[in-house]
């Protein structure tokens, strides 16, 4: 019962995390390996959720008429083509310097959103109704690998990738990155699955959570706008950045709930 109450709850705060900003599955990642689970068998596992929340959320966003399916689409080649490379590069995964670079990309995206609002919330119509360039797709490559590699803080590579080349709005921008997220996750899925790298029970039950906090968040992105899930990744960044950085541990505070 108590591993099953730490799943779900994990998989609400990261569904509606990864939904509205990115960077939630360090928690589904420490509370899966504070369970028992290696780091490989973790990574591979939290692609379960991450799959069924990318789903419901693109669902919504379609639903609210804000998914840009013609550009999401070609955005999603490039990344699928890089997460099959780094799905294959990350079974024997070591976190410590990826934590790191995701923390100082984390802060160096924190500066743009509060000093840059301009060019980085609201977005820019004359780019974004404009053919994608090739630049963009090697981009996507890039941030595709990332993304089958570890996955965790790639949302914040697709946002800067979407809003920074594409010139879409952080609502917009989010429901392109799920989408995006949605293209490529199954084929990650497949690559850990064929190394045994998949726990289903932890995964299935981690996706409840994940499903209920991906449709809340999806709602919430829409009727409240670009300004509230601007606050809600600057909270996040400034948290998970911390955590990176040592000045605080999300791990050991999830280790100690779990012990308790």
């Amino acid at each position: 019962m108590v591993e099953i109450i730490a799943l779900i709850s994990a998989g609400l705060l990261v569904g509606f995390i990864n939904t509205l900003a990115g960077g939630g599955s360090i928690i589904s990642l420490s509370v899966l390996m504070m369970l028992g689970l290696p780091a490989p068998l973790a990574n591979g596992t939290n692609r379960i959720a991450i799959t069924i929340q990318t789903l419901v959320a693109t669902t919504s966003f379609k639903q609210q008429k804000v998914l840009e399916t013609k550009k999401a689409s070609l955005l999603s080649i490039p990344a699928i083509l890089g997460s099959l490379i780094g799905a294959w590069l990350a079974v024997d995964m070591k976190e410590d310097v990826f934590e790191i670079a995701i923390g100082v990309i984390m802060l160096i995206m924190l500066f743009f959103i509060l000093y840059k609002p301009h060019k980085f919330i609201y977005g820019r119509k004359n780019i974004s109704e404009k053919p994608l360039t090739w630049s963009t797709y090697l981009v996507f490559f890039f941030i595709g690998i990332y993304g089958g590699f570890i996955h965790m803080g790639v949302g914040y590579f697709l946002l800067a990738g979407i809003v920074g080349l594409a010139g879409f709005d952080l609502v917009k921008a989010n429901a392109i990155k799920v989408f995006v997220v949605l293209a490529y996750a199954p084929f990650t899925l497949v690559v850990f699955l064929w190394y045994n790298q998949v726990n289903w029970k932890y995964g299935l039950i981690l996706a409840i959570g994940a499903v209920i906090g991906a449709l809340v968040a999806s709602r919430l992105a829409v009727s409240k706008g670009v300004v509230f899930v601007k606050w809600v990744i600057v909270c996040v960044i400034l948290l998970t950045s911390a955590d990176m950085f040592g000045i605080i541990d999300i791990k050991g505070v999830i280790s100690t709930l779990l012990e308790n």
